[in-house]
């Protein structure tokens, strides 16, 4: 499986990005019932559902980034703009993908969601997906890109040993969620089999995606994940899966060693987990178009901000405007200069000087070709008096 490539720019702590895919048959409509209830609730200022034709058509004088594009496989663009805490703002696009080929139509429809707030962002706020998504079991909308794992629930890692890397390998080189896998020490009852992120805070909630070791998967889990990631697991504890691009210079800070499957708020690991989450983290190469979308493809503006683009506007054809028009005096400075070196250069003042526009024209004119031609056959220019005749010039020298 190949390995995709990570940028060198980190995650903006103003940011959340997420990506999965919705296996129902309609995700638009699931997504349009969702806002329209947030806004009557006045939970959202205002949402915007676009055609990605229309997304992608640009107002500015201009053109903008080809990666504010969605892309020829978009089906819908959703904008939301809500107020988490007072004076802020976060701005949210979410994009649905059509399947790559037929063949993948019952993987479902692959989504896209990066958010931005005006200040870094905080894990109490409410998370991005449940703006756009009904936080419902009835809806699956939370599926990874990764076959087989889901959010909020428990995923329980695979048997086969070959299965199981190549799930690990997915989950840290393709997935853009952190990744948690906790063994459990022995058959957790029904409150032992809730899933720890649902402890989380609703900002961090869907951004981690838990996995479960069976109680005789601990030696089969621990060798995988050694020699596949470079850290371990302990029997009865959880590890956070470390990204591509993570440094494992302190393994150990990866860790919990003891997690109780009881019911209870496993705090240590919750709070692992949140410190992970709040380091920086690498920006994955395919996640930037979202960002330079979110921020130079945005639509859905305030009153005030449409007076502000409108202001700018204005100045932006003013100073295209007299771009030209310095362009334009440049240009006739330059053939102005030119043509006075080339008279010089063929005699200084006795060089003919050079026509100005109309004497060009009237000078190129097919009439005055006709008529100095004709000229040429009249004689001469002096009128004679009538009756007049001309007397022949003598020889020279008679």
């Amino acid at each position: 499986m190949a390995k995709n490539s990570v940028s060198s720019t980190a995650v903006p702590d103003t940011a959340w990005l997420g990506r999965g895919r919705h296996l129902g048959p309609e995700p638009e409509r699931d997504v349009r019932r969702n806002l329209l209830a947030l806004k009557a609730a006045r939970v959202i200022d205002d949402f915007l559902d676009l055609d990605p034709v229309e997304a992608a058509r640009s107002t500015d004088l201009y053109p903008r980034d080809e990666s504010a594009d969605p892309g020829p496989s978009a089906r819908r663009v959703f904008e939301a703009r809500w107020r988490p805490a007072e004076g802020v703002t976060v701005r949210a696009q979410l994009t649905t993908y059509a399947p790559e080929s037929r063949r993948s139509e019952g993987e479902g429809v692959t989504w896209v969601l990066g958010a931005e707030a005006e200040r870094p962002w905080e894990a109490d706020w409410p998370s991005p997906a449940t703006v756009f998504w009904p936080d419902s079991d009835q809806v699956v909308w939370d599926h990874d890109t990764v076959a087989d794992v889901r959010l909020r629930t428990a995923n329980h890692l695979p048997q086969d040993d070959g299965e199981l890397r190549r799930l690990l390998r997915a989950c840290t080189r393709q997935s853009w969620f952190l990744h948690v896998v906790v063994h459990e020490a022995m058959t957790p009852d029904t409150l032992g089999r809730r899933p720890v992120t649902a402890f989380l805070p609703p900002g961090l909630r869907h951004r981690v995606v838990e996995h479960r070791a069976a109680p005789d998967q601990v030696l089969a889990v621990d060798f995988a994940m050694k020699r596949e990631l470079g850290v371990g697991l302990s029997r009865g504890g959880a590890v956070v899966l470390p990204p591509a691009s993570y440094s494992l210079d302190d393994t150990e800070h990866l860790t919990v060693r003891n997690v109780f499957l009881d019911g209870t708020e496993p705090t240590e690991l919750l709070g692992k987990i949140a410190e992970f989450a709040a380091l920086p983290q690498r920006l994955p190469a395919d996640a930037e178009p979202v960002l330079t979308r979110l921020r130079q493809g945005w639509h859905l503006l305030t009153p005030d901000e449409e007076l502000a683009h409108a202001r700018g506007m204005v100045t932006q054809y003013a100073r295209a405007l007299e771009a030209m028009t310095a362009s334009c005096d440049l240009y006739r400075e330059a053939a102005e200069s030119a043509l006075e070196a080339l008279a010089e250069a063929k005699g200084g003042d006795s060089a003919p000087r050079a026509a100005s526009p109309a004497t060009a024209r009237e000078e190129a004119s097919p009439w005055k070709s006709l008529t100095k031609t004709l000229s040429r056959f009249r004689g001469p220019a002096t009128p004679h008096a009538p009756g007049a005749t001309e007397t022949p010039e003598p020889p020279h020298g008679s």
